[in-house]
């Protein structure tokens, strides 16, 4: 019953470390598009390890349309995210960012076609009274906030509730490996498409020690969260999956004053107790209701794997 809740926990904590290693990277001399593309590049490099060395399966191309898009999604958000930076305080951007907690449970609505639960609901409601003083953006003029810097923030929103919603589809006859090299190689591509490829062959990211950030950001950035949302989003489901992944703000918070010193308020922080129980009330108040969707993915998922075996 938990197992799976903590396994999207993690994964969303790791996207929570990549803002302060990107920071880390332009401290360094680097620039954001050059540790986004490193980022990208690494993680399609060790998911490429990572199957050759676990996986003994010939290597099946089924559901590959379903990971395409899974893997575009992923560089797009990371792009768009980028792009509001350009018009918006770092503040506001993580703010429009985490706005994929109620698109997500709006997507999960639709696609279910039923309305969220009680607990769901007073639970988005708690992670966006505490997203806004945990971001703290309470002293943010945004009168002088140029419009397309609200949809840029908006944009990377719905790409990360869509990739939550397409890397959570289960493809038959696929191995987790091999899920990941191919969601891995796509983002990679649509990054190369809009960022900076020439990193790879003009010796910046080898001769110029950006490998280090890169393979920090492949790891967490890539490797560990799609490997855990592609084992837990089926089993724990879009809706709730969406309230658990707001862990990656608090995250973010803390690790930056960790590493990069960044002072903390005690707003900030009552946010940020704000958004841990609110990511926690669905969890403790609805244990009959998570097990039972658990269960059901597992029966489901059964007869996926007894169907393709046939």
């Amino acid at each position: 019953m938990y197992l799976y809740p903590l396994l999207v926990v993690i994964a969303a904590s790791s996207f929570g470390i990549v803002s302060t290693i990107i920071k880390l990277a332009m401290r360094s001399g680097f620039s954001v598009s050059e540790a986004v593309t490193s980022q990208f590049f690494i993680g399609f490099c060790i998911a490429v390890c990572i199957s050759l060395v676990t996986n003994r399966s010939n290597f099946s191309f089924k559901g590959v349309k379903i990971l395409l898009f899974a893997g575009m999604l992923t560089g797009l958000t990371n792009i768009l995210y980028g792009h509001s930076l350009n018009f918006l305080p770092a503040s506001l951007a993580v703010v429009l960012l985490f706005q994929f907690t109620w698109i997500g449970m709006l997507i999960s609505c639709i696609t279910r076609r039923q309305f969220p639960s009680r607990i769901e609901c007073i639970s988005l409601i708690i992670l966006v009274a505490g997203t806004i003083p945990a971001a703290g953006i309470i002293d943010v003029d945004l009168s002088q906030i140029p419009f397309q810097g609200w949809l840029w923030g908006l944009a990377a929103a719905l790409c990360y509730s869509l990739f939550l919603y397409v890397n959570g589809k289960t493809t038959a006859s696929m191995t987790t490996s091999n899920r990941l090299v191919l969601v891995s190689f796509f983002a990679f591509m649509t990054t190369a498409a809009f960022q900076s490829p020439e990193i790879i062959w003009n010796g910046t990211l080898f001769n110029e020690g950006l490998w280090i950030y890169g393979l920090a950001l492949g790891l967490f950035g890539m490797i560990i969260p799609v490997f855990l949302f592609t084992i837990a989003v089926p089993k724990v489901g879009l809706g709730m999956s969406s309230i658990l992944s707001a862990v990656e703000l608090p995250i973010a918070v803390m690790v930056s004053v960790i590493l990069l010193s960044e002072t903390v308020t005690t707003l900030q922080i009552a946010g940020i107790v704000t958004i841990v129980i609110g990511i926690s009330l669905p969890t403790l108040l609805d244990k009959d209701g998570l097990l039972k969707n658990v269960k059901a993915k597992y029966r489901k998922s059964d007869k996926v794997a007894k169907g393709s075996s046939i």
